[in-house]
C-alpha cells in the first residue's frame, strides 16, 4: 500500500477542505479518492474525519496524524525531487579509480579543465596499481588498462593501449640485443606482479599469424608500474611497457624497442563502471570528456 501516498491524499484534503478538491489537485477522481481515505482509516483502525455541512475536519486522531505525518511527507518530496534534479544535472561527488602511473601522467592535467566546465561536481580520485571491486568500494568509474575480465561491468574505450619491449641503451651496450623473443630467456627481464599474478610469460606475434610464447626471469620485479620503468632505465633489465608509459623515454633516448619485429598484442584503455540501468550524470559527463581527449593521444 502507499502509505505516504495516502497520507499526502489526506493532508491535502485538510489544507483545501473536501475531497473533491483534493482529488482534482491530484488528477484523482472523487471514488478513487475516497476509497484511498476509508483504506487508511481501516488501516490504522481511527477515524480521521469527520463532516460537516460545508467542510472536513480532522478528528483528534487525525489532527494528530496532520501534526507528525506533514513533515514526513515533505521531507519526502524534498529528498525525491532533489534526486530527480540529481539525475538530469551534472553534480555530486564523482569517485574514480585509476592506475597510478596513468592517473599522474594523463588523468591529473585534465582534471582542473573538468572541473571548470562542471563547477557543482566534486571529484574524489584514488590511483593504484591494485584492482578494486568497483560495487564494494563505492567507485562511481574505473579507468583501467588491458584485457577485462569481470562481465558484470560496463566498459567503453577510449583509446588503444599500444604495447612495446624496451630496455635502456646501458643495458644494450652491456649484455646484446636479443634477436627473437626465444633469446628472452637468456636476458634479465623486469617482472610486473599483480591481480593477475607474475607475468612471466610473455606473447608475441611471429609475423605469419601465430604466436610465441616465451616464459622469462629476472631479478627484479614489482607490483608498482613507475618502478617497472624506473628500473629498465637504470639499465636492470628488459620489460614490457605501455607506450603511454614510455614514450617521452623512447623519444628522448633513454630506452629503446626491443624486437619491434615481433609485436606483442595491444589491449585498450576502458572507461568502466558498474552495471547500472541508470548511470549518473556527472559519470557519463566525464567518460565523454576523456573520450574526446584521448581520440587523438598525447602519448602519440
Amino acid at each position: 500500500m502507499d502509505r505516504i501516498g495516502d497520507i499526502a491524499l489526506f493532508l491535502r484534503v485538510l489544507d483545501l477542505g473536501s475531497i473533491s478538491a483534493a482529488a482534482r489537485s491530484l488528477d484523482l477522481s472523487v471514488a478513487v479518492a475516497s476509497q484511498r481515505l476509508k483504506r487508511l482509516e481501516r488501516d490504522l483502525g481511527v477515524r480521521l474525519l469527520h463532516r460537516t455541512t460545508r467542510r472536513l475536519h480532522a478528528t483528534p486522531e487525525g489532527a494528530a496524524l496532520a501534526e507528525q505525518g506533514r513533515p514526513l511527507v515533505e521531507d519526502l518530496e524534498a529528498l525525491t525531487g532533489g534526486l530527480r534534479q540529481a539525475g538530469t544535472e551534472i553534480s555530486g561527488t564523482l569517485r574514480v579509480t585509476a592506475s597510478a602511473s596513468f592517473g599522474r601522467q594523463y588523468l591529473s592535467p585534465l582534471l582542473p579543465e573538468f572541473l571548470a566546465l562542471h563547477p557543482r561536481v566534486k571529484l574524489s580520485i584514488n590511483l593504484t596499481d591494485q584492482m578494486v571491486d568497483l560495487v564494494s568500494s563505492g567507485f562511481d568509474l574505473a579507468i583501467r588498462i588491458g584485457a577485462l575480465d569481470d562481465s558484470s561491468l560496463v566498459a567503453r574505450k577510449l583509446a588503444a593501449n599500444q604495447r612495446v619491449l624496451c630496455a635502456s641503451p646501458d643495458y644494450v651496450r652491456r649484455h646484446g640485443l636479443p634477436r627473437t623473443p626465444q633469446e628472452l630467456a637468456e636476458h634479465e627481464c623486469v617482472l610486473l606482479v599483480g591481480s593477475q599474478g607474475r607475468q612471466d610469460v610473455w606473447r608475441f606475434g611471429d609475423g605469419a599469424g601465430g604466436e610465441i610464447v616465451v616464459r622469462v626471469r629476472g631479478r627484479m620485479e614489482t607490483n608498482y608500474g613507475e618502478l617497472v620503468r624506473d628500473s629498465v632505465v637504470a639499465g636492470l633489465g628488459i620489460a614490457i611497457h605501455s607506450f603511454w608509459h614510455v614514450s617521452r623515454d623512447l623519444r628522448e633516448g633513454r630506452l629503446m624497442q626491443v624486437l619491434a619485429d615481433y609485436p606483442l598484442t595491444d589491449s585498450g584503455i576502458y572507461a568502466v563502471m558498474p552495471q547500472r540501468r541508470l548511470v549518473p550524470p556527472r559519470v557519463r559527463a566525464f567518460v565523454d570528456f576523456l573520450a574526446g581527449k584521448f581520440a587523438d593521444p598525447p602519448w602519440s
